[in-house]
């Protein structure tokens, strides 16, 4: 079996869209033309149940998946963040403590309710 050679993938402005849900975390990182390049997220570190959603296991997963995007270039970051969960806090400590990136901007990008379904018709007397 041949061994697949590493793409030589050099992207120096990165784009990481960061999911928080109740029960897990993903984390996203794409080109500037939102071509995916690396995706993880907490289940795939060994995180089960509850502690997959820990701002620890969020922090754990940013840094493994920045020191990976080091190896193709990494220099200038934009976060993306999209839904409620525990674990923004420990993305952004991971960054922090990264310390080697440029942060462009964070934006929050979680859907707001704006109306909400009809209600049910009363009935006549």
């Amino acid at each position: 079996m041949a061994v697949k050679k590493k793409k030589n993938v050099k992207i120096t402005s990165w784009i990481l869209y960061v999911k928080t849900t109740t029960n897990n975390t993903l984390i996203t990182l794409t080109n500037e033309q939102w071509d995916k390049i690396l995706w993880w997220w907490t289940g795939l570190l060994g995180y089960k149940g509850a502690k997959k959603n820990t701002p620890y296991a969020a922090e754990v997963l940013t840094k493994q998946i920045l020191k990976e995007a080091q190896t193709y270039g990494l220099k200038e970051i934009s976060i993306i963040l999209k839904w409620v969960g525990m674990s923004r806090d420990g993305v952004f400590k991971a960054v922090n403590e990264i310390g080697l990136i440029d942060i462009k901007y964070i934006k929050e990008a979680t859907p707001l309710q704006h109306g909400g379904c009809k209600w049910k018709r009363p009935k006549r007397n």
